[in-house]
């Protein structure tokens, strides 16, 4: 089943896709949209529609995308939010199932520690997917991302408990 992975940001914004397959998690292709337009509401259709075409050539089945964190700045916030909300756009444009996880929750099922650096979610990314090329930091939390909603999907597959980070249903079944 191929994930898409969401590291949103108004500025630049992380994607990645993934295939988790029964014995393994294979890294297929990553990368970022570098937003343009001076604009606010344009930045935004950029990313909505990057990712629109994205989804279109790679047909992932769903998609998980890093909650927002408070930031200090407010309007900061708003922005990263409203990013967000692009992408999930994108997502239901195509009929995804949507997963939310914060970025403690990322980084504890990538490193086993919540609080790893960037770093180290670059260096684990490479090491778990054997990715070659050097990883952006926005594309290595998309990957991260992907990974971490793969490792959620394992464990209700073994547990049989449903994964409590899903907000939203298309009612297909999964594959």
């Amino acid at each position: 089943m191929i994930i898409l992975g969401i590291d949103p940001g108004s500025r630049k914004t992380g994607y990645a896709f993934i295939d988790n397959k029964a014995d393994k998690i294979v890294h297929i292709h990553s990368g970022f949209i570098a937003v343009k337009g001076e604009m606010f509401p344009e930045r935004l259709g950029c990313i909505f529609k990057s990712l629109n075409e994205l989804i279109e050539e790679y047909q992932p089945f769903e998609m998980s995308i890093e909650n927002v964190f408070m930031h200090k700045n407010a309007d900061s916030a708003l922005k990263l939010g409203q990013a967000r909300g692009a992408a999930i756009c994108a997502a239901m444009n195509h009929n995804l199932d949507v997963a939310e996880y914060t970025a403690k929750q990322v980084k504890k099922a990538l490193v086993g520690n919540g609080a790893a650096t960037k770093q180290q979610v670059q260096y684990l990314c490479k090491q778990y997917l054997n990715i070659k090329k050097e990883l952006q930091e926005d594309e290595a939390d998309a990957i991260a991302v992907a990974f971490c909603h793969a490792q959620s999907l394992a464990s209700e597959k073994r547990t049989g408990l449903p994964s409590a980070y899903f907000k939203r249903k298309t009612g297909r079944a999964r594959r």
